[in-house]
């Protein structure tokens, strides 16, 4: 996390930098990420397949246009599980070498 300052005294305020880190995996936690591929055909069903393939479940899947062109989108995923899962963390390394944009947003337990 990064706070701006909007005076010109550098005295005035601080810039505190933060990196974020997923909170420990609590046993029911959820995933979101926000990843591109390239517009080909079966593109979207290849960048599925590592979830599948790890048994990892989706719980959500948006697709949103991206301004830099014609028929391209983000793809806003939320999948069940902690990166620090073997088989979470199989799927999204695997995913992550498919996109052209890829991105987690975060990792956080799931209420009941």
């Amino acid at each position: 996390m990064t706070w701006a300052c909007a005076s010109s005294d550098p005295q005035a305020c601080s810039t505190p930098t933060r990196t974020p880190t997923a909170p420990p995996a609590s046993g029911r936690d959820c995933t979101s990420l926000v990843v591109s591929v390239t517009n080909r055909p079966g593109a979207v069903h290849d960048m599925l397949v590592p979830l599948k393939k790890h048994g990892v479940s989706m719980t959500r899947f948006e697709s949103r246009p991206a301004k830099s062109g014609q028929w391209e989108y983000y793809f806003y995923i939320d999948i069940q599980g902690h990166p620090s899962q073997p088989n979470v963390a199989s799927a999204l390394k695997e995913l992550q070498s498919l996109c052209a944009f890829y991105k987690v947003l975060g990792t956080y337990p799931v209420g009941n």
